[in-house]
Protein backbone atom coordinates (compact mmCIF):
# COMPACT_ATOMS: atom_id res chain seq x y z
CA UNK A 1 0.00 0.00 0.00
CA UNK A 2 0.93 3.37 -0.65
CA UNK A 3 1.97 5.65 2.18
CA UNK A 4 0.18 8.77 2.85
CA UNK A 5 1.96 11.92 1.94
CA UNK A 6 2.21 14.22 5.13
CA UNK A 7 0.80 17.36 4.99
CA UNK A 8 -0.63 20.00 7.40
CA UNK A 9 -4.16 21.20 6.40
CA UNK A 10 -4.73 24.62 5.02
CA UNK A 11 -7.68 27.11 6.61
CA UNK A 12 -10.12 26.31 4.44
CA UNK A 13 -9.74 22.35 4.58
CA UNK A 14 -10.69 19.74 6.81
CA UNK A 15 -9.48 16.69 7.55
CA UNK A 16 -11.21 13.81 6.43
CA UNK A 17 -12.09 11.00 9.17
CA UNK A 18 -8.93 9.09 9.73
CA UNK A 19 -10.67 6.07 9.28
CA UNK A 20 -11.49 6.31 5.70
CA UNK A 21 -7.35 6.43 4.88
CA UNK A 22 -7.52 3.36 7.01
CA UNK A 23 -7.75 0.04 4.45
CA UNK A 24 -6.85 -2.46 7.38
CA UNK A 25 -10.26 -3.63 8.15
CA UNK A 26 -11.28 -3.88 4.28
CA UNK A 27 -7.93 -5.73 3.96
CA UNK A 28 -8.80 -8.09 6.22
CA UNK A 29 -12.51 -8.70 4.94
CA UNK A 30 -10.94 -9.24 1.76
CA UNK A 31 -8.44 -12.09 3.22
CA UNK A 32 -11.41 -13.89 4.90
CA UNK A 33 -13.22 -14.47 1.78
CA UNK A 34 -10.59 -15.95 -0.25
CA UNK A 35 -10.23 -18.33 2.67
CA UNK A 36 -13.85 -19.03 2.74
CA UNK A 37 -13.71 -19.80 -0.67
CA UNK A 38 -10.81 -22.36 -0.55
CA UNK A 39 -12.81 -23.78 2.38
CA UNK A 40 -15.90 -23.69 0.13
CA UNK A 41 -14.18 -25.63 -2.51
CA UNK A 42 -13.04 -23.13 -4.61
CA UNK A 43 -9.51 -24.22 -6.29
CA UNK A 44 -8.66 -20.58 -6.56
CA UNK A 45 -10.16 -17.01 -5.66
CA UNK A 46 -9.52 -13.10 -5.44
CA UNK A 47 -11.38 -10.62 -3.56
CA UNK A 48 -11.50 -6.73 -3.89
CA UNK A 49 -12.70 -4.01 -1.24
CA UNK A 50 -13.90 -1.07 -2.95
CA UNK A 51 -13.99 2.31 -0.93
CA UNK A 52 -15.76 5.58 -2.67
CA UNK A 53 -16.36 9.02 -0.80
CA UNK A 54 -17.98 11.72 -2.35
CA UNK A 55 -18.70 15.19 -1.38
CA UNK A 56 -19.77 17.84 -3.94
CA UNK A 57 -22.10 21.05 -3.75
CA UNK A 58 -23.49 22.66 -6.83
CA UNK A 59 -24.63 26.43 -6.77
CA UNK A 60 -26.63 29.01 -9.30
CA UNK A 61 -27.47 32.54 -8.81
CA UNK A 62 -25.12 32.68 -6.01
CA UNK A 63 -27.17 30.19 -4.42
CA UNK A 64 -26.50 26.67 -2.89
CA UNK A 65 -29.17 24.52 -4.86
CA UNK A 66 -27.89 20.84 -3.66
CA UNK A 67 -24.78 19.61 -1.28
CA UNK A 68 -24.45 15.67 -1.10
CA UNK A 69 -21.86 13.66 0.85
CA UNK A 70 -21.85 9.70 0.42
CA UNK A 71 -19.53 7.17 1.76
CA UNK A 72 -19.69 3.00 1.17
CA UNK A 73 -17.67 -0.02 1.13
CA UNK A 74 -18.43 -2.77 -1.43
CA UNK A 75 -16.92 -6.27 -1.71
CA UNK A 76 -16.37 -8.81 -4.72
CA UNK A 77 -15.54 -12.63 -4.57
CA UNK A 78 -14.20 -14.35 -8.07
CA UNK A 79 -14.00 -17.58 -7.23
CA UNK A 80 -12.76 -20.78 -9.94
CA UNK A 81 -13.29 -24.27 -10.26
CA UNK A 82 -11.25 -25.66 -12.72
CA UNK A 83 -12.32 -23.45 -15.47
CA UNK A 84 -15.24 -22.31 -14.32
CA UNK A 85 -16.07 -18.74 -12.83
CA UNK A 86 -18.02 -16.68 -10.51
CA UNK A 87 -18.10 -13.38 -8.95
CA UNK A 88 -20.47 -12.45 -6.32
CA UNK A 89 -20.71 -8.72 -4.42
CA UNK A 90 -22.50 -7.39 -1.42
CA UNK A 91 -22.00 -4.26 1.06
CA UNK A 92 -23.02 -6.29 3.68
CA UNK A 93 -20.81 -8.97 5.40
CA UNK A 94 -22.41 -9.10 8.60
CA UNK A 95 -21.94 -11.74 10.68
CA UNK A 96 -21.34 -15.49 8.80
CA UNK A 97 -22.13 -13.75 5.48
CA UNK A 98 -18.67 -14.24 4.48
CA UNK A 99 -19.03 -17.46 4.65
CA UNK A 100 -22.26 -17.67 2.72
CA UNK A 101 -21.03 -15.29 0.17
CA UNK A 102 -18.33 -17.69 -0.44
CA UNK A 103 -20.65 -20.92 -1.00
CA UNK A 104 -22.85 -19.07 -2.90
CA UNK A 105 -20.14 -18.04 -5.81
CA UNK A 106 -18.48 -21.43 -5.73
CA UNK A 107 -22.23 -22.90 -5.98
CA UNK A 108 -22.40 -20.53 -9.20
CA UNK A 109 -18.90 -21.18 -10.65
CA UNK A 110 -19.73 -24.86 -10.40
CA UNK A 111 -22.46 -24.90 -12.61
CA UNK A 112 -20.74 -22.30 -15.11
CA UNK A 113 -19.49 -23.50 -18.52
CA UNK A 114 -16.00 -23.65 -19.32
CA UNK A 115 -13.85 -21.04 -20.38
CA UNK A 116 -10.33 -21.87 -21.14
CA UNK A 117 -9.06 -18.45 -20.54
CA UNK A 118 -9.92 -17.96 -16.83
CA UNK A 119 -7.84 -17.54 -14.05
CA UNK A 120 -5.38 -15.54 -11.47
CA UNK A 121 -2.96 -13.46 -13.05
CA UNK A 122 0.61 -15.38 -13.74
CA UNK A 123 2.36 -14.91 -10.06
CA UNK A 124 5.43 -14.15 -11.77
CA UNK A 125 3.93 -10.93 -13.61
CA UNK A 126 2.51 -9.88 -10.03
CA UNK A 127 3.46 -6.47 -8.51
CA UNK A 128 6.32 -6.51 -5.42
CA UNK A 129 7.07 -2.83 -5.06
CA UNK A 130 4.38 -0.15 -4.46
CA UNK A 131 6.61 3.29 -5.53
CA UNK A 132 4.87 6.29 -3.66
CA UNK A 133 2.55 8.06 -6.56
CA UNK A 134 1.61 10.76 -4.25
CA UNK A 135 -2.42 9.96 -5.24
CA UNK A 136 -3.91 11.15 -1.53
CA UNK A 137 -4.43 14.23 -0.53
CA UNK A 138 -4.93 14.23 3.61
CA UNK A 139 -6.45 17.23 3.47
CA UNK A 140 -10.29 17.25 1.55
CA UNK A 141 -11.93 20.45 1.72
CA UNK A 142 -14.94 21.17 3.74
CA UNK A 143 -18.36 21.81 2.85
CA UNK A 144 -18.01 25.78 2.96
CA UNK A 145 -14.58 25.79 1.01
CA UNK A 146 -16.12 23.93 -1.19
CA UNK A 147 -19.33 26.37 -1.34
CA UNK A 148 -16.86 29.35 -1.51
CA UNK A 149 -15.26 27.31 -4.73
CA UNK A 150 -18.04 26.65 -6.62
CA UNK A 151 -19.77 30.62 -6.00
CA UNK A 152 -16.02 32.37 -6.97
CA UNK A 153 -16.01 30.17 -10.04
CA UNK A 154 -19.67 31.30 -11.05
CA UNK A 155 -19.62 34.88 -10.57
CA UNK A 156 -16.12 35.11 -12.15
CA UNK A 157 -17.70 33.97 -15.08
CA UNK A 158 -20.84 36.30 -14.66
CA UNK A 159 -18.68 38.93 -14.47
CA UNK A 160 -17.35 38.45 -18.17
CA UNK A 161 -19.11 41.04 -20.13
CA UNK A 162 -21.81 39.46 -22.58
CA UNK A 163 -22.52 36.47 -20.09
CA UNK A 164 -26.37 36.77 -19.51
CA UNK A 165 -26.69 34.13 -16.99
CA UNK A 166 -25.46 31.27 -15.16
CA UNK A 167 -25.63 27.54 -16.09
CA UNK A 168 -24.38 26.79 -13.18
CA UNK A 169 -21.30 25.97 -10.69
CA UNK A 170 -19.61 22.92 -9.24
CA UNK A 171 -17.24 21.70 -6.94
CA UNK A 172 -16.10 18.57 -5.49
CA UNK A 173 -13.83 16.27 -3.55
CA UNK A 174 -13.91 12.37 -2.89
CA UNK A 175 -11.88 9.41 -1.99
CA UNK A 176 -11.75 6.35 -3.72
CA UNK A 177 -9.53 2.97 -3.25
CA UNK A 178 -9.22 -0.99 -3.84
CA UNK A 179 -8.10 -3.41 -1.93
CA UNK A 180 -7.19 -6.70 -3.42
CA UNK A 181 -6.06 -10.25 -2.26
CA UNK A 182 -5.97 -13.18 -4.01
CA UNK A 183 -5.16 -16.86 -3.11
CA UNK A 184 -1.65 -16.91 -4.69
CA UNK A 185 -0.69 -14.23 -2.60
CA UNK A 186 -0.97 -11.16 -3.88
CA UNK A 187 -1.73 -8.19 -1.15
CA UNK A 188 -2.03 -4.82 -2.56
CA UNK A 189 -3.97 -1.29 -1.81
CA UNK A 190 -4.37 1.92 -2.78
CA UNK A 191 -6.18 5.35 -1.98
CA UNK A 192 -6.81 8.04 -4.27
CA UNK A 193 -8.63 11.72 -3.73
CA UNK A 194 -9.94 13.68 -6.20
CA UNK A 195 -11.15 17.25 -6.06
CA UNK A 196 -13.03 19.77 -9.04
CA UNK A 197 -14.21 22.66 -10.24
CA UNK A 198 -16.68 23.49 -12.91
CA UNK A 199 -19.09 25.86 -14.29
CA UNK A 200 -20.99 27.25 -17.11
CA UNK A 201 -21.71 30.00 -18.63
CA UNK A 202 -24.69 31.29 -21.10
CA UNK A 203 -25.18 34.32 -23.76
CA UNK A 204 -27.80 35.29 -25.91
CA UNK A 205 -31.77 34.60 -24.91
CA UNK A 206 -34.37 32.02 -26.29
CA UNK A 207 -33.42 30.22 -28.99
CA UNK A 208 -30.57 32.29 -29.72
CA UNK A 209 -28.41 31.28 -26.49
CA UNK A 210 -25.14 29.42 -26.88
CA UNK A 211 -23.18 28.23 -23.65
CA UNK A 212 -19.60 26.96 -22.75
CA UNK A 213 -17.94 25.38 -19.89
CA UNK A 214 -14.44 24.97 -18.01
CA UNK A 215 -13.48 22.65 -15.37
CA UNK A 216 -10.20 21.69 -13.19
CA UNK A 217 -10.07 18.14 -12.14
CA UNK A 218 -6.85 17.04 -9.71
CA UNK A 219 -6.02 14.71 -7.13
CA UNK A 220 -4.44 17.59 -4.76
CA UNK A 221 -6.23 20.49 -4.03
CA UNK A 222 -3.13 22.36 -4.47
CA UNK A 223 -3.00 21.33 -7.95
CA UNK A 224 -6.53 22.70 -8.83
CA UNK A 225 -6.64 25.88 -10.67
CA UNK A 226 -8.15 28.60 -8.95
CA UNK A 227 -11.80 28.74 -8.96
CA UNK A 228 -11.79 32.53 -10.27
CA UNK A 229 -9.56 31.75 -13.36
CA UNK A 230 -12.07 28.20 -14.73
CA UNK A 231 -15.05 30.91 -14.22
CA UNK A 232 -13.00 33.51 -16.18
CA UNK A 233 -12.32 30.89 -18.85
CA UNK A 234 -15.95 29.00 -19.27
CA UNK A 235 -17.53 32.80 -19.27
CA UNK A 236 -15.21 34.38 -22.43
CA UNK A 237 -15.70 30.71 -24.04
CA UNK A 238 -19.00 31.55 -23.96
CA UNK A 239 -19.16 34.88 -25.49
CA UNK A 240 -17.18 33.70 -28.46
CA UNK A 241 -19.91 31.28 -29.18
CA UNK A 242 -22.69 33.87 -29.79
CA UNK A 243 -24.45 34.66 -32.99
CA UNK A 244 -22.93 31.29 -34.56
CA UNK A 245 -23.18 30.07 -38.06
CA UNK A 246 -23.20 27.26 -40.73
CA UNK A 247 -20.29 27.20 -42.64
CA UNK A 248 -20.99 25.40 -46.50
CA UNK A 249 -20.25 21.39 -46.41
CA UNK A 250 -16.26 20.87 -48.05
CA UNK A 251 -13.61 19.15 -47.78
CA UNK A 252 -11.35 21.20 -45.53
CA UNK A 253 -8.21 20.55 -42.60
CA UNK A 254 -9.72 20.17 -39.15
CA UNK A 255 -7.72 21.95 -35.83
CA UNK A 256 -8.73 20.21 -32.60
CA UNK A 257 -8.66 21.85 -29.56
CA UNK A 258 -6.73 20.07 -27.02
CA UNK A 259 -10.33 19.49 -25.03
CA UNK A 260 -11.28 17.66 -28.03
CA UNK A 261 -8.27 16.16 -29.42
CA UNK A 262 -7.96 13.22 -26.70
CA UNK A 263 -11.04 11.99 -27.79
CA UNK A 264 -8.96 10.55 -31.28
CA UNK A 265 -6.13 9.04 -28.93
CA UNK A 266 -9.06 7.86 -26.87
CA UNK A 267 -10.64 6.23 -30.17
CA UNK A 268 -7.21 4.55 -31.16
CA UNK A 269 -7.00 2.86 -27.45
CA UNK A 270 -10.50 1.76 -27.94
CA UNK A 271 -9.94 0.08 -31.00
CA UNK A 272 -6.20 -2.07 -29.11
CA UNK A 273 -8.69 -3.09 -26.30
CA UNK A 274 -7.58 -6.67 -26.30
CA UNK A 275 -11.24 -7.68 -25.84
CA UNK A 276 -12.05 -6.28 -29.13
CA UNK A 277 -9.45 -7.80 -30.78
CA UNK A 278 -10.05 -10.98 -29.15
CA UNK A 279 -13.89 -10.70 -30.28
CA UNK A 280 -12.34 -9.49 -33.87
CA UNK A 281 -14.58 -6.08 -33.16
CA UNK A 282 -12.03 -3.98 -34.13
CA UNK A 283 -10.79 -2.37 -37.35
CA UNK A 284 -7.25 -2.45 -36.02
CA UNK A 285 -7.60 -5.92 -35.78
CA UNK A 286 -4.91 -6.91 -38.28
CA UNK A 287 -2.80 -3.75 -37.58
CA UNK A 288 0.03 -4.64 -34.75
CA UNK A 289 2.90 -3.94 -35.89
CA UNK A 290 2.12 -1.34 -38.79
CA UNK A 291 2.65 2.35 -39.28
CA UNK A 292 -0.76 3.95 -38.81
CA UNK A 293 0.97 7.45 -38.13
CA UNK A 294 3.55 9.40 -38.81
CA UNK A 295 6.88 8.85 -37.02
CA UNK A 296 7.25 11.38 -34.97
CA UNK A 297 3.93 10.23 -33.16
CA UNK A 298 3.99 8.58 -29.84
CA UNK A 299 0.91 7.66 -27.90
CA UNK A 300 1.68 6.57 -23.83
CA UNK A 301 0.30 5.07 -21.44
CA UNK A 302 1.49 5.80 -17.90
CA UNK A 303 0.08 4.49 -14.49
CA UNK A 304 2.76 5.41 -12.66
CA UNK A 305 2.89 9.49 -13.44
CA UNK A 306 2.99 10.84 -9.66
CA UNK A 307 -0.22 12.64 -9.14
CA UNK A 308 -1.56 11.27 -12.13
CA UNK A 309 -5.38 11.27 -12.31
CA UNK A 310 -5.90 7.10 -13.28
CA UNK A 311 -2.48 6.24 -11.82
CA UNK A 312 -1.91 3.17 -9.79
CA UNK A 313 1.30 0.79 -9.20
CA UNK A 314 -0.88 -2.29 -9.61
CA UNK A 315 -3.96 -3.90 -11.97
CA UNK A 316 -6.87 -5.06 -10.73
CA UNK A 317 -5.38 -8.68 -10.92
CA UNK A 318 -2.56 -7.25 -9.40
CA UNK A 319 0.12 -7.56 -12.12
CA UNK A 320 2.60 -4.32 -11.85
CA UNK A 321 1.79 -1.68 -14.04
CA UNK A 322 4.33 -0.33 -16.43
CA UNK A 323 4.71 2.65 -18.79
CA UNK A 324 3.64 1.75 -22.40
CA UNK A 325 4.29 3.28 -25.48
CA UNK A 326 0.82 1.97 -27.33
CA UNK A 327 2.28 3.97 -30.95
CA UNK A 328 6.15 4.67 -30.99
CA UNK A 329 7.19 6.17 -34.06
CA UNK A 330 4.07 5.81 -35.74
CA UNK A 331 3.74 2.06 -35.41
CA UNK A 332 0.74 0.30 -33.13
CA UNK A 333 3.43 -1.85 -31.03
CA UNK A 334 0.65 -3.29 -28.16
CA UNK A 335 -2.74 -4.16 -27.03
CA UNK A 336 -4.11 -3.36 -24.00
CA UNK A 337 -4.65 -6.76 -22.50
CA UNK A 338 -5.89 -8.17 -19.11
CA UNK A 339 -5.00 -12.16 -18.34
CA UNK A 340 -7.84 -13.73 -19.69
CA UNK A 341 -7.61 -11.79 -22.99
CA UNK A 342 -3.79 -12.38 -23.09
CA UNK A 343 -4.12 -15.88 -23.16
CA UNK A 344 -6.80 -15.84 -25.81
CA UNK A 345 -4.75 -13.80 -28.32
CA UNK A 346 -1.42 -16.27 -26.99
CA UNK A 347 0.46 -13.18 -25.50
CA UNK A 348 0.96 -11.90 -21.97
CA UNK A 349 -1.05 -9.96 -20.02
CA UNK A 350 0.36 -5.88 -20.31
CA UNK A 351 -1.00 -5.12 -16.43
CA UNK A 352 -4.35 -3.49 -17.80
CA UNK A 353 -6.62 -5.27 -15.51
CA UNK A 354 -9.42 -2.88 -14.38
CA UNK A 355 -12.74 -4.48 -12.40
CA UNK A 356 -15.44 -3.53 -10.56
CA UNK A 357 -16.79 -5.58 -7.86
CA UNK A 358 -19.43 -7.62 -9.63
CA UNK A 359 -17.27 -8.40 -12.48
CA UNK A 360 -14.40 -10.16 -13.78
CA UNK A 361 -11.59 -7.90 -14.71
CA UNK A 362 -11.30 -6.62 -18.51
CA UNK A 363 -8.53 -4.41 -20.28
CA UNK A 364 -8.51 -0.65 -19.79
CA UNK A 365 -6.05 2.57 -20.32
CA UNK A 366 -4.30 4.67 -16.96
CA UNK A 367 -3.48 7.58 -18.11
CA UNK A 368 -2.85 8.45 -22.11
CA UNK A 369 -1.34 11.31 -23.83
CA UNK A 370 -0.12 11.34 -27.38
CA UNK A 371 3.16 13.67 -27.29
CA UNK A 372 3.73 17.25 -28.26
CA UNK A 373 4.67 18.43 -31.64
CA UNK A 374 7.18 21.01 -32.76
CA UNK A 375 4.82 23.71 -34.29
CA UNK A 376 2.75 26.17 -32.30
CA UNK A 377 -0.93 25.81 -32.90
CA UNK A 378 -0.79 29.28 -34.67
CA UNK A 379 1.67 27.48 -37.11
CA UNK A 380 -0.03 24.26 -37.37
CA UNK A 381 -3.13 26.52 -38.83
CA UNK A 382 -1.07 28.85 -40.33
CA UNK A 383 -1.84 27.90 -44.08
CA UNK A 384 -5.45 26.69 -44.00
CA UNK A 385 -6.96 29.20 -46.34
CA UNK A 386 -10.59 27.76 -44.79
CA UNK A 387 -11.18 25.16 -42.27
CA UNK A 388 -12.80 24.33 -39.09
CA UNK A 389 -11.73 24.88 -35.44
CA UNK A 390 -13.44 22.37 -32.87
CA UNK A 391 -14.25 22.86 -29.52
CA UNK A 392 -16.65 20.76 -29.15
CA UNK A 393 -17.94 17.07 -30.20
CA UNK A 394 -21.50 15.48 -29.90
CA UNK A 395 -22.48 12.23 -30.26
CA UNK A 396 -20.75 9.18 -30.86
CA UNK A 397 -20.76 8.27 -34.30
CA UNK A 398 -18.03 6.28 -34.54
CA UNK A 399 -17.60 2.84 -35.51
CA UNK A 400 -15.37 0.77 -33.65
CA UNK A 401 -15.25 -2.05 -35.96
CA UNK A 402 -14.95 -0.51 -39.23
CA UNK A 403 -13.09 2.92 -38.43
CA UNK A 404 -15.88 5.42 -39.31
CA UNK A 405 -16.17 8.33 -38.15
CA UNK A 406 -18.91 11.06 -38.32
CA UNK A 407 -19.55 13.09 -34.89
CA UNK A 408 -21.70 16.34 -34.64
CA UNK A 409 -19.09 19.45 -34.11
CA UNK A 410 -18.78 23.18 -32.70
CA UNK A 411 -16.08 25.69 -32.52
CA UNK A 412 -15.04 28.51 -35.02
CA UNK A 413 -14.55 29.01 -39.05
CA UNK A 414 -10.77 29.34 -39.69
CA UNK A 415 -9.93 32.32 -42.75
CA UNK A 416 -6.37 32.50 -44.03
CA UNK A 417 -4.88 30.86 -40.81
CA UNK A 418 -7.04 33.07 -38.45
CA UNK A 419 -10.00 32.01 -36.26
CA UNK A 420 -13.23 34.06 -37.34
CA UNK A 421 -16.77 33.42 -36.87
CA UNK A 422 -18.90 30.82 -34.10
CA UNK A 423 -19.63 27.77 -36.12
CA UNK A 424 -22.23 25.16 -34.97
CA UNK A 425 -25.01 22.20 -36.02
CA UNK A 426 -21.91 21.27 -38.10
CA UNK A 427 -20.77 17.26 -38.86
CA UNK A 428 -17.30 16.17 -39.44
CA UNK A 429 -16.66 12.88 -41.32
CA UNK A 430 -13.98 10.15 -42.20
CA UNK A 431 -12.20 7.30 -41.91
CA UNK A 432 -9.68 6.86 -38.68
CA UNK A 433 -7.09 5.64 -40.47
CA UNK A 434 -6.81 7.89 -42.76
CA UNK A 435 -7.17 10.50 -39.78
CA UNK A 436 -4.38 8.86 -37.85
CA UNK A 437 -2.29 9.03 -41.31
CA UNK A 438 -2.62 12.91 -41.68
CA UNK A 439 -2.74 13.62 -38.35
CA UNK A 440 -0.07 16.64 -36.92
CA UNK A 441 0.47 17.58 -33.25
CA UNK A 442 1.17 21.12 -31.93
CA UNK A 443 3.72 21.30 -29.16
CA UNK A 444 0.55 22.79 -26.52
CA UNK A 445 0.86 18.97 -24.71
CA UNK A 446 -0.30 19.81 -21.00
CA UNK A 447 -2.30 17.01 -18.87
CA UNK A 448 -5.31 18.06 -17.46
CA UNK A 449 -7.47 14.99 -18.13
CA UNK A 450 -7.25 11.08 -17.73
CA UNK A 451 -6.80 11.20 -21.86
CA UNK A 452 -4.53 14.24 -23.27
CA UNK A 453 -3.28 15.33 -26.63
CA UNK A 454 -1.90 18.47 -27.45
CA UNK A 455 -3.87 21.13 -30.62
CA UNK A 456 -4.29 18.24 -33.50
CA UNK A 457 -4.32 18.83 -37.12
CA UNK A 458 -6.43 16.81 -39.50
CA UNK A 459 -6.41 16.82 -43.31
CA UNK A 460 -9.24 16.24 -45.75
CA UNK A 461 -12.21 15.53 -43.50
CA UNK A 462 -15.77 16.11 -44.92
CA UNK A 463 -17.28 19.13 -43.14
CA UNK A 464 -20.76 19.26 -43.46
CA UNK A 465 -22.91 22.61 -42.46
CA UNK A 466 -25.31 24.39 -44.93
Amino acid sequence: MNPSPQASSPPSASSVNSDLFDQSALSTLAERLVDAARRAGADAADAVAVRGVSHGVEVRDGRVEESERSEGDDVGLRVFVGKRQAVVSTNDVSGDNVAKLAERAVAMARVAPDDAYVGLADPALLARDFPDLDLLDPAMPSTAELERRALEAEAAAMAVQGVTKSGGASASSGIGGMVLVTSTGFRGAYLRSSQGISTTAIVGEGTGMERDYDFSSALHGADLEAPAKIGQRAGERAVARANPRKAATCKAPVIFDPRVAGSLVGHLVGAANGASIARKTSFLKDRLGQQLFDKSIRIIDDPLRVRGLRSQSFDAEGVATKKLAIVDEGVLTSWLLDSATARELGLTTTGHAHRGVSSSPSPGAYNLHMEAGEPTPDELMADIKEGFYVTDLIGSGVNGVTGDYSRGASGFWIENGKRTYAVSEMTIAGHLLDMFKSLRPANDLTFRYGVNAPTLRIEGLTIAGR
